[in-house]
């Protein structure tokens, strides 16, 4: 069962990032992220691991982040959802946030909650 991400919509978190921009997929190196993409420390998701967050808005790569939960992608027939952050007072309509995350969610079924 899938934890309810709802709580952490619009909070601050910090963000370790592990696949910074540019890097490749550790599985799948014809997949290059265009985002920063991390995890949050001490948080579980649905797979059993660290929840997964995509960060918009920094364009250099990263190796850590603070900033705010703008979204959660509600993947519809996986076990995990993601979460996506964003500097404090920078807001992506649910347009921009499709177009950032395509590389990536276009393989998945999928709903935004913002």
């Amino acid at each position: 069962m899938k934890p309810d991400l709802r709580p952490i919509l619009g909070q601050t978190v910090t963000v370790t990032i592990d696949r910074p921009l540019g890097s490749a997929h550790p599985r799948h190196p014809d997949i290059v992220y265009p985002v920063n993409y991390g995890f949050l420390p001490g948080v579980t998701g649905g797979d059993g691991e660290e929840q997964d967050v995509y960060i918009l808005g920094v364009d250099v790569p990263i190796e850590r982040f603070t900033g705010n939960v703008i979204a959660i992608v509600h993947r519809t027939d996986d076990d995990e959802d993601k979460l996506v952050a964003a500097p404090a007072g920078r807001q992506f309509s649910e347009a921009e946030i499709e177009a950032a995350l395509r590389f990536q969610e276009q393989y998945f079924p999928h709903t935004i909650q913002r």
